[in-house]
């Protein structure tokens, strides 16, 4: 969210950056800009017979110290009606405070500056790639079939539990993907971050604080009884676990790692091009998310890149490393980097991380802040979230770049916890 402070200040910047995203933000910052007129009038009324208020307090204990108790009577009744007055203020700025806050919320985050303007994929950057492109014939399978030939994911049997898209793993299946959740972890672990297992359902607060609510409602699942959210990401908890929390300069950055199931309703978004693993409603994810100090937090999104980069690698996954436009970025990013893996038999490109720096977009919703050693003012932290990695088009890569005649290959980093060489 952006600060009412900055829409006051550069009204025409926000709407020229904002136009990088292909948003039109010219009317909400001119009603923004009215409704601040209005409530900061009305608080400077308010304020100003608050001051009188306080000022002929001081003056009935005077008056009465003196024994001029009629004076002091009347004074006392000219402090009722500025009391009364005050409250009638006072009572119209709670309307107009909401009205402010619901216009501010509608505004996306304001793009890096190294963000170009782009409408979608075709407009993305391409930053670097690395890996070897498997070589396979063509008798080689794509990863829907390769599941149903080894047994180990159960499409069929997830539709009879729950639903399209909610897969069962089974027998080698599970543990593959039991041994890159771990494998993910240790490394995340490894580098210094703190693992979290947080809930799995969140409540509304925490789906505003990371910007899922109210943009993204329509694509979570919403338990209506209680009012709860099963998450999208782990990055919706975790993020908010420093909701309201002032930190010490000294504890950034803060860097925390979670595995945790996500979901997602994908709504109208099935077809031939998101069969098998390629899109799920349910699916495993690892996430790592930084709280850092706003002076170096482009350094922090840089290491998280850094990071993701060393488990495809380490994977022998080949890969490339993509810089969002701005009309393909989400709401609430400055900048975003996606990690795509080729599919041997697909032969295309899957995206499996999005590794993102929200700025202080977040941590105002969130109000979270810190304080530098020996000040009193207070400053927005920048978060920073990324999929490190999300398994199930990381499986599906798997499975298809490295299939043989006698089985599937498990890369050499996942043996010491999958306990066997290959699925045959």
């Amino acid at each position: 969210m952006l600060t009412i402070n900055l829409i006051r200040e550069k009204r025409d910047f926000i709407a020229e950056r904002l136009r990088i995203k292909n948003f039109n933000a010219e009317e909400i910052l001119d009603k923004i800009l009215e409704i601040d007129a209005s409530r900061r009038q009305i608080q400077a009324r308010a304020d100003a017979l608050q001051s009188d208020m306080n000022r002929i307090s001081r003056e009935i204990g005077a008056l009465m110290k003196s024994r001029n108790f009629a004076e002091a009577e009347a004074a006392k009744e000219k402090t009722y009606k500025l009391k009364d007055e005050i409250k009638s203020l006072t009572d119209k700025l709670i309307p107009l405070d909401e009205e402010l806050r619901n216009e501010i919320i509608r505004l996306p985050n304001l793009p890096h500056q190294s963000v170009n303007r782009g409408r979608g994929a075709e407009d993305n950057v391409m930053m670097r790639s690395g890996g070897i492109m498997p070589v396979l014939d063509h008798e080689n399978l794509p990863h829907w079939d390769l599941i149903k030939k080894y047994d180990i994911i159960d499409f069929e049997l997830g539709i009879k539990l729950t639903g399209a898209g909610f897969p069962v793993y089974k027998g080698k299946g599970a543990k593959l993907e039991r041994a890159l959740i771990n494998f993910f972890l240790d490394e995340g672990v490894k580098a210094g971050y703190k693992e979290v297992m947080p809930p799995i359902v969140v409540n509304e607060d925490s789906g505003f604080g990371t910007g899922q609510l109210p943009d993204k409602e329509g694509q979570m699942y919403n338990v209506t009884l209680d009012g709860f959210y099963l998450i999208p990401t782990a990055e919706v908890p975790v993020t908010n676990i420093y909701r309201d929390v002032i930190l010490d300069a000294e504890e950034l950055p803060i860097k925390n790692i979670a595995y945790t199931p996500c979901f997602r309703r994908e709504a109208g978004s099935w077809g031939a091009h998101v069969r098998g693993l390629n899109r799920l409603h349910q699916f495993d994810k690892v996430e790592i998310v930084r709280i850092s100090h706003p002076d170096h937090s482009y350094e922090s999104l840089d290491e998280m890149v850094a990071h993701v980069e060393g488990l495809v690698k380490s994977l022998d996954l080949p890969y490339r490393i993509i810089r969002l436009c701005g009309g393909d970025m989400s709401f609430t990013s400055s900048l975003t980097y996606d990690f795509e893996v080729w599919s041997g038999a697909q032969k295309k490109w899957l995206e499996v991380s999005s590794v993102s720096n929200f700025e202080s977009f977040q941590a105002n919703r969130l109000k979270c802040r810190f304080k530098e050693k020996g000040e009193k003012q207070t400053k927005l932290v920048h978060t920073l979230n990324g999929s490190a990695l999300a398994l199930p088009r990381i499986v599906a890569a798997l499975l298809e770049n490295n299939q043989t005649e006698s089985g599937i290959k498990v890369p050499e980093v996942l043996v010491p916890y999958t306990g066997f060489t290959i699925i045959d």
